[in-house]
């Protein structure tokens, strides 16, 4: 592992939000890492835990920056903004990664040069119990810009990214406060493919209360990726008239929630949305 002011092949970058609880196992499962050329970021999200002294605790073997609250975004962006690497690997801080995940990632890139991005296989943990992800969640591999539509198939924790393609396509959108993934997954996977590597090296863990994910009307997040990318000019003929069907379809659902819980007005809004697009 190179500290600051080095080059290093890979920048790893850890967004953190009072995780004090369950930090310092993310960072552990990158200090086993059996390839050791990297730099790991920490972006404290304004924690008001513990989390600030288990970060000191590492010392000099990570970098830390700490920021007032503004989002996972605004953290990972921050962390990007540090980067020196060649490659950027991202880890969600409830997350661990498997030993050999930055091995075979580096291996997979430099036997593919022209690879953009690619991620690997994954075990999900739900309150400490191993589940099965259902069908529609399985990886897909090639150009998944239309199978991504519908949810997101990228997994944070699980990519290995070139740099240079933050250049190309821009960060996380910073006013989405959830489904900022999903937003930058379709940015990406509309140009370039997204490929697998078909071994579960990363450990995801939910089921907890603090999970982005778990949070209700999701949707309408991903809602707005999609007005934003449909707007783009950067869609196939193929690739637009997916992304307005799903477009379609999430606002009349997101819809017909919001009249469930008396939320006539904003009802109205993605009732007409979805007839206009």
């Amino acid at each position: 592992m190179r500290k600051r002011n080095n080059t290093v092949e890979v920048s790893i970058i850890i967004p953190t939000y009072n995780r004090g609880w369950i930090i310092k196992e993310a960072i552990d499962s990158v200090m086993v890492q059996d390839y050791r050329d990297f730099e790991l970021i920490i972006v404290d999200d304004g924690s008001t835990d513990n989390t600030p002294d288990i970060l000191n605790s590492f010392g000099g073997d990570i970098m830390v920056f700490r920021q007032e609250n503004q989002g996972v975004s605004a953290a990972r962006n921050r962390g990007l903004a540090a980067a020196s690497g060649r490659f950027i690997a991202f880890l969600d801080s409830d997350d661990l990664w498997l030993p050999q995940k930055l091995f075979r990632q580096v291996e997979f890139f430099n036997k593919n040069p022209d690879a953009q991005i690619c991620q690997t296989e994954e075990t999900w943990i739900r309150k400490g119990v191993r589940v099965n992800p259902k069908k529609r969640h399985k990886k897909p591999w090639g150009m998944i810009f239309e199978p991504s539509l519908a949810l997101c198939l990228v997994s944070p924790s699980a990519v290995m990214i070139r740099r240079s393609l933050f250049e190309e396509v821009g960060g996380f959108d910073e006013t989405l406060p959830a489904c900022e993934d999903y937003d930058l997954w379709l940015r990406i996977s509309c140009r370039y493919p997204v490929y697998l590597i078909d071994t579960p090296l990363i450990i995801k863990r939910g089921g907890h209360n603090d999970q982005l994910s778990a949070s209700p009307g999701l949707d309408k997040f991903r809602i707005e990726s999609l007005k934003k990318i449909i707007s783009s000019d950067l869609l196939s003929g193929n690739q637009y008239k997916a992304a307005v069907k799903t477009l379609k379809e999430k606002c009349k659902i997101y819809a017909a929630g919001c009249l469930k819980r008396g939320r006539e007005d904003e009802a109205q809004y993605y009732t007409s949305l979805s007839k206009r697009c």
